[in-house]
Formats: C-alpha cells, sequence, structure tokens
C-alpha cells in the first residue's frame, strides 16, 4: 500500500480540505463526507482513502452524483483554449497529449464532445492518465454506443480512477 506523505489522520479538518477538497473536479463535498465519517491511520494509505471517497460517491444521492459528474470539463473542448481548467484537469489533459491536437484532432473532439453531450447529456469523462488522444478518440467511438444508464456509470467509474490518480499524486 502506498502512504501519503502528509498524513491526513494528523490533519486537522482545515487541513484535510485544503489538500482532499479538490480530488473530485469542483467537488469538495466527498471530501467533506470523508471528513466527517472519520478518518483514521488506516486512512494514511492511499488505497483505503480512494475506496472511503469512492464508497461516499456511490452512495450519494443521485441528484449530487449527477451535479459531480456535469462538473468534468469537456476533454480538448473550449474550456482548454481559454485557460479555464483547474491545475489537476490541465495536467491531466496535457500529459494524455490533448495540447498537442493537430487541427483535424481537435475538430474530432469538438464533434464527438457535442455528439457526447447530445446523446447523454453530461460530458465525456474518461481517466486519461497514460492515455493518449488517439485512445481518448477510440473512447469515443465506443462509448457513444452506450445507454445512457451505462455511461452514467462509466462516468462515475471514471471520476473514481481520476480521483485515485489524484490522490497518489499527493
Amino acid at each position: 500500500m502506498m502512504k501519503f506523505r502528509t498524513l491526513p489522520s494528523k490533519m486537522n479538518n482545515v487541513q484535510f480540505m485544503e489538500k482532499f477538497g479538490g480530488i473530485y473536479e469542483h467537488s469538495p463535498w466527498v471530501a467533506k463526507r470523508a471528513w466527517q465519517s472519520g478518518i483514521a491511520k488506516e486512512h494514511d494509505n492511499i488505497e483505503v482513502l480512494a475506496a472511503l471517497m469512492e464508497r461516499i460517491v456511490d452512495e450519494a444521492e443521485e441528484p449530487l452524483k449527477w451535479k459531480l459528474i456535469a462538473a468534468h470539463p469537456d476533454l480538448a473542448g473550449k474550456a482548454v483554449v481559454k485557460g479555464e481548467l483547474t491545475a489537476a484537469s490541465s495536467s491531466e489533459q496535457s500529459g494524455a497529449g490533448l495540447g498537442d491536437c493537430s487541427p483535424e484532432e481537435f475538430a474530432a473532439f469538438e464533434k464527438y464532445n457535442t455528439a457526447y453531450k447530445s446523446k447523454f447529456g453530461f460530458p465525456f469523462i474518461m481517466a486519461v492518465k497514460n492515455s493518449n488522444r488517439h485512445d481518448i478518440l477510440a473512447g469515443f467511438e465506443k462509448r457513444l454506443q452506450n445507454s445512457k444508464e451505462k455511461e452514467f456509470e462509466t462516468a462515475l467509474t471514471e471520476i473514481n480512477k481520476i480521483a485515485f490518480f489524484r490522490l497518489a499524486e499527493i
């Protein structure tokens, strides 16, 4: 198991929220509920804290899950161009090479983002760490075939993967 450098069990509420409040995109309620559930020595392990946060998301009210999904930016979308991404999202998208898209690839991302949102009503979400723009475009093509229910669950799964990667970076 991987341990945090700064141990969550030694933090007060303010420190915990400063460190973990941004793990879930624009959704500090996940860290707040984690804190409220009680942070113990076992949560000093990244995998244990990640599992707690994932359980909190899984057990959340459906409207809150929808807000969590909606809080995510489009991949290689307008927020990238305008510089409006969170630092974590910007780093993740840059690491996947989304800043290196050709004009044709950028147009493909725009087309897929529009088609995906039109079909499902929320942005395409994929944990892009260890992926590249070609993998992501292929993911769009594959997942556009899914039902809305399947994509809702897939989006939450991907969000939890993103959270784990972000926790591991701390």
